[in-house]
């Protein structure tokens, strides 16, 4: 367990401070030493190919794992210190939109947003907690879907629903693992639009882990290029792409993606790129 030591000057922005942090699985050395400013109200994208650390990464910033060396500051508390049970409190802090909605096939759309509630809001009534739940729906496009199951959702209304599960405590950071993945370029802007549409809703800070360079340049106000466990560039996609890491102008371009049409969106409205 990382040591306790007294908090760094964290700037009044960060809502996250990844402080110099390493992780090693035995001899394996992942995450090389990585620090990063994730910053309130912001959507921070962490993109990088197969193998970089970005899932041992998220995994540390909710809490699964422990760095081996560094820490990882959520809203100025240290959460590498803390046991199972404080850890449990901070995760209620978070939301999780899975890679592919990860609903439960045998409960219907309901039943799978109130799971959270029923978890950790034992105190709501069955009134209650259904009220919550329908008007969350209704909030992201999905009147009258309580009570279909997930197979008779579309690839989007699936994402939805995994975003109103996610809120559903609170939560006052969301964390969005491969969003975008499997989805046709259709629905991948969809649910860009419908990221950038909740961060604004619901004044949440957004940490979005990617490969899919349209999408970051879409909705990155910064990105972090991770690469064999270091960061070897961040700042705004466009920054990266015209920048002077070579790697990072590279990865882009290999991307295939035609960076100079793309345009980031605020308020659920495209805008030019800064």
């Amino acid at each position: 367990m990382a040591a306790e030591v007294d908090p760094p000057n964290i700037p009044p922005e960060d809502h996250i401070l990844v402080d110099d942090v390493k992780k090693s699985f035995g001899s394996t050395p992942v995450i090389r030493g990585i620090t990063m400013h994730l910053r309130r109200r912001e959507t921070a994208v962490i993109i990088g190919g197969s193998g970089a650390g970005k899932t041992t990464l998220l995994r540390m910033l909710i809490g699964l794992e422990k760095p081996s060396t560094g820490h990882i500051w959520v809203e100025g508390e240290d959460i590498g210190r803390l046991n199972e049970y404080q850890m449990n409190r901070v995760r209620q802090k978070f939301g999780m939109v899975f890679q592919y909605a990860a609903l439960l096939d045998s409960l219907n759309v309901l039943d799978n947003v109130a799971f959270p509630l029923r978890e950790h809001r034992k105190h709501l009534g069955r009134k209650e907690v259904i009220d919550k739940v329908v008007s969350m729906l209704n909030l992201l496009g999905l009147e009258n879907k309580e009570h279909r199951m997930p197979s008779e959702l579309s690839g989007g209304q699936r994402k939805r629903v995994g975003l109103a599960r996610a809120l559903m405590l609170e939560p006052r950071i969301l964390i969005y693992d491969e969003p975008t993945s499997g989805l046709d370029p259709l629905t991948s802007r969809m649910v860009d639009d419908l990221i950038e549409e909740t961060r604004e809703r619901f004044n949440v800070t957004s940490v979005v882990i990617s490969h899919d360079m349209a999408s970051t340049f879409r909705i990155a106000h910064q990105a972090f290029l991770v690469v064999n466990g270091l960061v070897i560039a961040r700042g705004r996609p466009d920054e990266l792409a015209n920048g002077d890491c070579e790697e990072a102008r590279t990865f882009i371009k290999a991307s295939g993606v035609a960076t100079e049409r793309l345009s980031r969106v605020t308020d659920g409205k495209p805008v030019a790129a800064e």
